[in-house]
């Protein structure tokens, strides 16, 4: 294994300031955001892959904290079948690294078309995305080297967060802002974090599940993603009611079980639940974030960071992408450059 840096952690290292210019960056436009929704009912989120996983987040928080309703796009029902929806009521926001991801923009023009107003998510300034949008939020997150997304989907769901906070109720915005404000020193609370036992963990495992419930359900398919493509190993990702409404019954010996768990919550005692359910079926539990019982019932954990459930999931993902560094490494693989992968997101048009 070597000890020679990779470009992977060295872009989870810079999330810190990538957070605070983004937020620097975004929330002086809270006013147009407010504006550009007025009279719009709902919103409507476009991504894929880890964009995807942001936008999953973004889809919970604007729910329970904003109270907006809001859903994810197929973006095929734009691009292949070319339906014609009624989007009047609608708030589009498209959410891309590299704003070029030519699905992504052809499904923002043909909300646009649809009558929607658009918001576009991009770490690229210029990007065809950001040009094409009604409102802009470019993330600045500064060039990303390393093919997995690390510091670009973090500012993704600081953007996201800033959407939510400016669409929510007004007497809640300041405390919203407050919270998110937070998070970059969460964030490089984190980065100091032990992650060896957690890879050895990983690379002994004969088969590897991740779950998450809630707002944190993107950060659990984010790790499992990120370990799939980094690491060359197959894992599942299931939301807590996916993995206990049928997969839980192949869960048995030689099986890793990562769960991404909330420090606080409705959600919270759930997964200290799972972990003991894992348990009894065979399972060896690697826990990320949750309460202290949560911690104790896990045979392996990386703490998360102290921070609102509306904003943990920003921070969350933080010992995941260094344990996913890590287990590259210890494997004998480039986390920089995974086989088979580009930087940008080509999909079949």
């Amino acid at each position: 294994m070597t000890t020679t840096q990779t470009r992977m952690a060295a872009e989870v290292a810079e999330q810190p300031e990538a957070a605070r210019r983004t937020l620097d960056h975004l929330l002086a436009q809270r006013d147009a955001l407010r504006e550009l929704a007025r009279d719009r009912r709902r919103v409507l989120l476009v991504a894929r892959g880890s964009s995807d996983n942001a936008a999953i987040y973004g889809r919970y928080l604007l729910e329970t904290a904003a109270g907006v309703p809001a859903s994810l796009a197929a973006p095929s029902v734009a691009t292949h079948y070319r339906a014609r929806l009624d989007l009047a009521d609608t708030l589009v926001v498209s959410v891309s690294q590299s704003g070029s991801t030519t699905e992504i923009v052809e499904t923002q023009q043909w909300a646009r078309d649809c009558g929607a107003a658009t918001v576009a998510v991009s770490n690229v300034a210029g990007s065809p995305l950001l040009e094409a949008a009604d409102l802009a939020l470019a993330t600045q997150a500064g060039p990303e080297v390393a093919v997995p997304a690390t510091k670009t989907y973090l500012t993704q769901l600081l953007a996201l967060g800033v959407v939510a906070a400016a669409l929510g109720p007004r007497e809640q915005a300041e405390r919203s802002v407050a919270d998110l404000e937070r998070v970059p020193d969460a964030v490089a609370g984190l980065l100091g974090t032990d992650v060896t036992a957690a890879a050895d963990a990983l690379a002994r495992a004969q088969q590897v599940v991740v779950s998450g419930r809630g707002l944190l359900l993107g950060t659990a398919l984010e790790t499992a993603l990120k370990m799939e493509e980094t690491c060359l190993r197959p894992v599942r990702g299931y939301s807590y009611a996916d993995l206990r409404h049928g997969p839980i019954s192949v869960v048995g010996d030689g099986v890793l079980a990562v769960l991404v768990a909330a420090g606080s919550g409705p959600l919270a005692g759930a997964m200290a639940e799972l972990a003991d359910d894992l348990h009894e079926r065979g399972a060896r539990v690697l826990g990320i974030g949750g309460t202290a019982d949560f911690a104790g019932r896990c045979d392996v954990h990386l703490a998360g960071p102290d921070l609102p459930e509306t904003v943990e999931p920003v921070a969350s993902i933080v010992p995941a992408q260094l344990m996913i560094e890590r287990l590259a490494r210890t494997l004998g693989l480039d986390p920089d450059n995974p086989r088979g992968l580009a930087k940008v997101t080509r999909t079949d048009r």
